[in-house]
């Protein structure tokens, strides 16, 4: 089977291909690489900040398009999959629709229904939109409501979303949003992680704990919040944690960073570990974020628990530290778990049998 992956997160589509080749299958993946944090893709379609750099992605993009025919599956990472206004997508997308067999959404990430959900229906208790019934109102979630609310974006979301051939969400969250509104198209495949060689399970005399920020979204994602909280253990506890901090950097330096730690702090408001904690977590590393009992629902577990599982606020951050750093006992066992959760859901091969049989081409499986 031929597969177009276009656009890229965190690195879901590199790895995903990785597991749709080792099954047999022929993948290309274009992307710019995820900006700054430049994963690997077949097909290079990065915009350049520089006068003609809008002119010169354009040219680049239309010496793909002939190339992008004939699969038997396309996947978009978000209805804006590309580095244009959403009405210069819209043709693009009519073009991939004419010219390829398949085409599926991913929810993945921001965008319309994420937004509208969260904000209106409200279907979870906290969300980068909610506390409860209250809006959040800091200035990224009021930025993105404008830029996704009664605009382009909004009409092409819808557009794509009604008539594409699937809608495949890969958090809990994006699922609770999207199965509602196109109950008959919408699948949750959790996502793909490539599990290198067992990690040696260890504890240092410190706690190490690891941090990753991205300045732009700090307050949206609540990273304010979690660093804040992690300093104050290690100013409290000198001799039994320590802290490290990546800024912005690209995904193999954030990689290196992280190898040495025994916890990362991810995501104040997710209900579920993203690809950044998933990866730390194939590591070995403990996850403090998002471990809500509907993330172990949907993946149907009833043994493991290995994330350790926050409310969105200082006092439960500092909390769960805390208990960390008080009870050492518990870093092995969870940090075995953690290992455990990913072969058993996250393990790239498994995760791109269940894209196939999404795609309805169970028979092109090479087992």
């Amino acid at each position: 089977m031929r597969i177009l992956l276009i656009g890229e997160y965190s690195s879901v589509h590199w790895t995903l291909s990785e597991g749709l080749r080792a099954l047999g299958h022929e993948v290309v993946v274009l992307s710019n690489g995820d900006f700054w944090k430049d994963y690997p893709r077949d097909w290079n379609l990065e915009r350049k900040l520089t006068p003609i750099g809008g002119l010169q992605y354009l040219c680049r993009l239309l010496g793909y398009l002939p190339r992008m025919r004939g699969f038997d599956a396309v996947q978009l990472i978000n209805p804006m999959f590309l580095e244009l206004k959403a009405e210069r997508i819209a043709p693009i997308y009519k073009y991939l629709r004419r010219h390829n067999k398949r085409i599926f959404l991913g929810a993945f990430g921001m965008d319309y229904y994420w937004v509208n959900e969260c904000s209106t229906r409200k279907p979870l208790r906290y969300s980068d939109f909610n506390m409860g019934d209250e809006l959040r109102m800091n200035a990224d979630a009021l930025k993105e409501k404008a830029d996704w609310s009664s605009t382009p974006k909004e009409s092409l979301n819808k557009n794509i979303a009604n008539d594409c051939d699937g809608i495949i969400a890969g958090l809990y969250e994006y699922y609770a949003c999207y199965k509602p509104n196109f109950s008959s198209k919408t699948t949750f495949i959790p996502y793909p992680i490539r599990f290198g060689k067992t990690p040696s399970i260890t504890r240092h005399d410190k706690l190490n704990i690891f941090i990753g920020i991205n300045k732009e979204r700090s307050e949206y994602k609540g990273t304010d919040i979690m660093l804040k909280a992690a300093k104050e253990i290690v100013a409290k506890y000198p001799d039994k944690a320590k802290l490290k901090i990546a800024e912005s950097i690209p995904f193999h330096e954030y990689q290196t960073m992280m190898d040495d730690s025994d916890v990362i702090l991810d995501q104040l408001y997710s209900y579920t570990p993203a690809m950044n904690a998933l990866a730390a977590m194939s590591k070995g590393i403990i996850v403090v974020g998002g471990g809500e009992p509907e993330n172990y629902e949907i993946l149907h577990e009833k043994e493991l628990r290995p994330i350790v599982n926050i409310q969105p606020s200082y006092e439960s951050v500092f909390h769960e530290l805390e208990h960390l750093v008080l009870h050492p006992e518990s870093i092995i066992p969870l940090k075995k778990q953690s290992v455990e959760y990913i072969k058993r859901h996250h393990d790239y091969i498994k995760v791109a049998r269940q894209y196939i049989k999404a795609y309805g081409m169970e028979k092109d499986l090479y087992l």
